[in-house]
């Protein structure tokens, strides 16, 4: 199976990295692609990647895995949706915008919200196979928890605790906590790494920055894959962002501010104040545990780190049942968005 691991954004790279995993050991022949934009970003470089969609015709795919919410409905192979998140309080999370042929999706509550949509519009397939990103933790939990024993060691701290809000300018809580965290900074047992999507609003980066330069155990990520801080966290600090739903997954307890999810069974604080004590009461008595359970097993039951692998198997599936698509079918509108997005900036 000829695949595209197709990148938008910096953060596709540590969603669709154990998919290229897959496809390694089985040999099958993949590239990356990335817009030009992108390109300078790219963090693989010893892997096959591409950035003009005339070499990407010229490699003549049998899929596309994406986790972005477009795709180039030009080029042939079936366009899966991986996503990249698990914010199912997102309208825009189960938007369909026409682009996609299959939704793998990550667990029981997605799979059945798709699978309503599909009612409707009966034009993809909607097929459960676990989230690809999560599959990183099982390969690297070593090298992960020996990194964060590392941190700690280094700013002689007991618990790393990871601040990651969301970018959404109506969501965000990064603005309102500054104090809080400047308060919190001074138990010098808790390591706090910052990390902040690459849209966030510059004035609050540089806030944040001017903390990092007052206070020792505040540390500015400047990793593009989340990945690593989410396993390596005891306590993440948010607000209505998808990473609150990776930290649940992997049975940790989340403190978030304001949070607009629809079902909160984590511990959310309804004002922008009391950090310092919320941080000490979840670290300690972890109160929201039995309700993590109930996410995991809605969410992302699989523990195997085998989500790429089935993700692989269920395109190699539709091909053997249906062939491969040269194109996508869409509406006129979306044909033109696409070629807008894609073909102009990326030729």
């Amino acid at each position: 199976m000829r695949t595209v691991l197709f990148c938008e954004h910096a953060y596709a790279f540590g969603i669709l990295e154990p998919i290229a995993d897959v496809l390694k050991a089985k040999q099958y022949d993949y590239v990356w692609f990335t817009t030009k934009a992108l390109a300078p970003k790219f963090p693989f470089k010893d892997e096959p990647h591409i950035s003009s969609m005339a070499e990407l015709r010229k490699f003549k795919s049998d899929c596309l895995f994406i986790p972005g919410n477009y795709s180039p409905f030009y080029i042939r192979g079936y366009k899966a949706q991986v996503f990249h998140g698990l914010a199912g309080e997102k309208a825009s999370h189960f938007k369909v915008r026409g682009y996609f042929d299959v939704y793998l999706t990550q667990g029981p509550y997605f799979t059945e919200r798709f699978n309503q949509i599909k009612a409707k519009h009966q034009n993809f397939e909607v097929i459960e196979t676990g989230w690809c990103k999560l599959d990183v933790y099982e390969k690297n939990k070593e090298s992960y928890l020996a990194e964060k024993a590392e941190l700690l060691q280094k700013h002689q701290a007991k618990k790393l605790l990871v601040f990651a809000p969301t970018h959404n300018v109506s969501m965000n809580c990064a603005p309102f906590l500054v104090a809080e965290f400047e308060q919190l900074a001074s138990n010098k047992d808790y390591l706090i790494v910052v990390k902040f999507h690459d849209l966030t609003k510059p004035e609050v980066m540089t806030a944040y920055h001017e903390l990092a330069a007052k206070h020792d155990n505040i540390v500015m990520s400047k990793d593009p894959n989340i990945s690593k801080l989410i396993y390596i966290g005891d306590l993440l600090i948010s607000d209505t962002s998808s990473v609150v739903y990776e930290f649940i997954l992997l049975d940790k307890p989340v403190l978030t501010f304001k949070s607009k999810a629809e079902n909160i069974l984590w511990d959310d604080a309804k004002e922008y104040s009391g950090l310092t004590e919320k941080v000490e009461a979840n670290l300690t008595l972890d109160a929201y545990k039995d309700q993590r359970e109930k996410v995991i097993a809605a969410y992302h039951p699989y523990h195997d780190g085998k989500s790429s692998l089935r993700m692989i198997e269920a395109v190699e599936k539709m091909i053997v049942e249906k062939g491969v698509p040269k194109y996508r079918k869409m509406g006129l509108d979306r044909m033109i968005e696409s070629l807008k997005i894609f073909n102009i900036k990326n030729r």
